[in-house]
């Protein structure tokens, strides 16, 4: 039988929230109170990167055409800044912050993942 590579929604948002907790660790710009506020900033993020994050990538494709893709990294700065303003108890202080962070969960998510496959 071929295994199923997809990750059901708890898991992903568990990985999401590890790599959130990670970056919080590497960065200074981000501050999580606790493991709940984690965990519901990582249910927002997944909910604002399915709904919010196609919307502004669409009205902002001349941005993203003229800095040759480079905008996306600012457009998923935007979505964990959003994530923060809606979470309490999760909080990035700046824009630079957010868009490293944005990285660094990408990253974080992405090798957590590819460990439990």
């Amino acid at each position: 039988m071929q295994r199923d590579h997809r990750m059901g929604f708890l898991a992903k948002a568990l990985v999401t929230m590890v790599a959130l907790f990670i970056a919080e660790y590497l960065l200074s710009g981000i501050m999580i109170s606790g493991i709940w506020s984690g965990f519901f900033a990582a249910i927002i993020l997944g909910i604002v990167n399915g709904f919010v994050r196609p919307i502004l990538t669409l009205l902002t494709i001349p941005f993203t055409i003229l800095s040759f893709g480079l905008f996306l990294f600012v457009i998923n700065g935007i979505m964990l800044a959003l994530t923060a303003v809606l979470v309490p108890g999760f909080a990035v202080s700046g824009i630079f912050s957010a868009i490293f962070g944005s990285i660094i969960i990408t990253l974080a998510a992405g090798i957590i993942e590819n460990l439990i496959d």
